[in-house]
Protein backbone atom coordinates (compact mmCIF):
# COMPACT_ATOMS: atom_id res chain seq x y z
CA UNK A 1 0.00 0.00 0.00
CA UNK A 2 1.41 3.66 -1.01
CA UNK A 3 0.52 6.70 1.18
CA UNK A 4 0.58 9.82 -0.69
CA UNK A 5 0.61 12.79 1.67
CA UNK A 6 0.13 15.09 -0.86
CA UNK A 7 -3.83 14.58 -0.43
CA UNK A 8 -3.47 15.47 3.44
CA UNK A 9 -3.57 18.92 4.74
CA UNK A 10 -0.67 20.24 6.18
CA UNK A 11 -2.17 20.33 9.77
CA UNK A 12 -2.73 16.72 8.88
CA UNK A 13 0.78 15.93 8.26
CA UNK A 14 2.04 17.56 11.06
CA UNK A 15 -0.83 15.68 13.80
CA UNK A 16 0.02 12.54 12.34
CA UNK A 17 3.63 12.92 12.62
CA UNK A 18 3.22 14.40 16.30
CA UNK A 19 1.05 10.95 16.85
CA UNK A 20 3.53 8.82 15.18
CA UNK A 21 6.51 10.53 16.91
CA UNK A 22 4.93 10.20 20.61
CA UNK A 23 4.28 6.23 19.90
CA UNK A 24 7.41 5.58 19.20
CA UNK A 25 8.82 5.91 22.62
CA UNK A 26 9.85 3.35 24.31
CA UNK A 27 9.60 2.56 27.80
CA UNK A 28 12.24 2.50 30.18
CA UNK A 29 13.81 -0.70 31.10
CA UNK A 30 13.60 -2.20 34.54
CA UNK A 31 14.53 -5.81 35.83
CA UNK A 32 11.04 -6.28 37.94
CA UNK A 33 11.08 -7.27 41.18
CA UNK A 34 10.57 -10.67 42.90
CA UNK A 35 7.79 -9.63 44.92
CA UNK A 36 6.24 -7.55 42.40
CA UNK A 37 2.87 -9.00 41.84
CA UNK A 38 2.20 -8.55 45.91
CA UNK A 39 -1.11 -6.02 45.80
CA UNK A 40 0.83 -4.01 48.47
CA UNK A 41 3.08 -2.86 45.55
CA UNK A 42 0.14 -1.66 42.99
CA UNK A 43 -1.03 0.63 46.15
CA UNK A 44 2.38 2.04 46.67
CA UNK A 45 2.74 2.70 42.42
CA UNK A 46 -0.75 4.24 42.29
CA UNK A 47 -0.13 6.58 45.31
CA UNK A 48 3.28 7.61 43.77
CA UNK A 49 3.14 11.54 42.82
CA UNK A 50 3.83 11.82 38.69
CA UNK A 51 6.44 14.24 38.93
CA UNK A 52 9.60 13.84 41.78
CA UNK A 53 10.05 18.05 41.58
CA UNK A 54 11.22 19.34 37.63
CA UNK A 55 11.47 15.05 36.59
CA UNK A 56 9.05 13.56 35.19
CA UNK A 57 7.23 10.22 34.82
CA UNK A 58 8.66 7.78 32.47
CA UNK A 59 6.88 4.87 31.20
CA UNK A 60 8.34 1.75 32.11
CA UNK A 61 8.11 -1.80 30.89
CA UNK A 62 7.85 -4.14 34.35
CA UNK A 63 5.13 -4.59 37.13
CA UNK A 64 5.63 -2.41 40.14
CA UNK A 65 7.91 -0.28 38.89
CA UNK A 66 8.33 4.06 37.76
CA UNK A 67 11.13 5.66 36.74
CA UNK A 68 11.97 9.37 36.84
CA UNK A 69 13.98 12.20 34.98
CA UNK A 70 15.66 11.65 31.88
CA UNK A 71 14.95 8.15 30.14
CA UNK A 72 18.64 7.14 29.70
CA UNK A 73 19.58 7.71 33.24
CA UNK A 74 16.95 7.94 35.04
CA UNK A 75 15.53 7.43 38.48
CA UNK A 76 13.91 4.13 39.11
CA UNK A 77 11.59 2.67 41.55
CA UNK A 78 10.99 -0.95 42.05
CA UNK A 79 8.20 -2.00 44.71
CA UNK A 80 8.37 -6.00 45.95
CA UNK A 81 12.79 -6.35 46.46
CA UNK A 82 13.98 -8.56 49.10
CA UNK A 83 13.57 -6.88 51.87
CA UNK A 84 17.31 -5.94 54.08
CA UNK A 85 17.74 -7.55 57.11
CA UNK A 86 19.97 -6.28 59.56
CA UNK A 87 23.14 -4.45 58.17
CA UNK A 88 25.61 -2.33 59.14
CA UNK A 89 25.10 0.10 55.80
CA UNK A 90 23.78 3.44 56.89
CA UNK A 91 20.42 4.34 57.49
CA UNK A 92 18.48 7.30 56.68
CA UNK A 93 14.95 8.16 58.25
CA UNK A 94 13.08 10.46 55.81
CA UNK A 95 10.24 12.39 57.93
CA UNK A 96 7.93 14.72 56.67
CA UNK A 97 5.79 15.05 59.81
CA UNK A 98 2.89 13.25 58.45
CA UNK A 99 4.95 9.88 57.42
CA UNK A 100 8.22 8.44 58.59
CA UNK A 101 10.36 5.97 56.06
CA UNK A 102 13.47 4.25 57.16
CA UNK A 103 16.28 3.62 53.97
CA UNK A 104 19.16 1.80 54.17
CA UNK A 105 21.39 4.06 51.68
CA UNK A 106 24.35 2.31 50.09
CA UNK A 107 26.32 4.53 47.60
CA UNK A 108 27.91 2.84 44.72
CA UNK A 109 31.35 3.54 43.25
CA UNK A 110 32.08 7.05 42.36
CA UNK A 111 32.79 7.97 38.55
CA UNK A 112 35.63 10.31 37.79
CA UNK A 113 33.59 13.39 38.82
CA UNK A 114 33.37 11.92 42.04
CA UNK A 115 29.49 11.31 41.91
CA UNK A 116 28.23 8.37 42.80
CA UNK A 117 25.08 6.87 42.42
CA UNK A 118 22.70 5.65 45.50
CA UNK A 119 20.51 2.96 46.24
CA UNK A 120 17.81 3.24 49.00
CA UNK A 121 15.74 0.63 50.15
CA UNK A 122 12.85 0.44 52.84
CA UNK A 123 13.90 -0.85 56.10
CA UNK A 124 11.25 -2.64 57.99
CA UNK A 125 8.52 -3.07 55.35
CA UNK A 126 7.57 -6.15 53.41
CA UNK A 127 7.66 -5.85 50.28
CA UNK A 128 10.48 -3.75 49.92
CA UNK A 129 10.99 -0.55 47.99
CA UNK A 130 13.97 0.17 46.38
CA UNK A 131 15.22 3.38 45.01
CA UNK A 132 17.58 3.70 42.82
CA UNK A 133 19.37 7.09 41.65
CA UNK A 134 22.21 7.43 39.46
CA UNK A 135 24.92 9.46 39.58
CA UNK A 136 23.85 12.26 37.48
CA UNK A 137 21.13 13.54 39.29
CA UNK A 138 22.99 13.01 42.58
CA UNK A 139 26.00 15.40 41.08
CA UNK A 140 22.87 18.67 40.62
CA UNK A 141 19.99 17.48 42.94
CA UNK A 142 19.70 16.58 46.87
CA UNK A 143 17.99 13.27 47.62
CA UNK A 144 15.54 15.13 49.52
CA UNK A 145 12.77 14.01 47.02
CA UNK A 146 12.70 10.65 49.16
CA UNK A 147 10.15 12.87 51.53
CA UNK A 148 7.67 13.03 48.32
CA UNK A 149 7.61 9.11 48.33
CA UNK A 150 7.10 8.87 51.63
CA UNK A 151 3.00 8.88 51.24
CA UNK A 152 3.03 6.51 48.84
CA UNK A 153 5.23 3.81 50.28
CA UNK A 154 3.98 4.16 53.85
CA UNK A 155 0.89 2.06 52.50
CA UNK A 156 3.23 -0.93 53.13
CA UNK A 157 3.59 -1.31 57.19
CA UNK A 158 6.68 -1.09 59.28
CA UNK A 159 7.37 -3.49 61.04
CA UNK A 160 10.71 -2.90 62.46
CA UNK A 161 12.89 0.56 62.49
CA UNK A 162 16.24 1.24 61.90
CA UNK A 163 18.57 2.04 64.99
Amino acid sequence: MRCDLGRLGPLTVLGLTATLMTGCSQPVPVPVAPYAGDPLCAEVVLALPRDLGDLGRLETGSQATVAWGDRLDPIVLRCGVEPPGPTTDPCVVADDGRTSVDWVAVSGPADEDGNAPWTFTTYGRSPAVEVRVPASVTASRSTSFLLDLGEAVSRVDQTRTCL
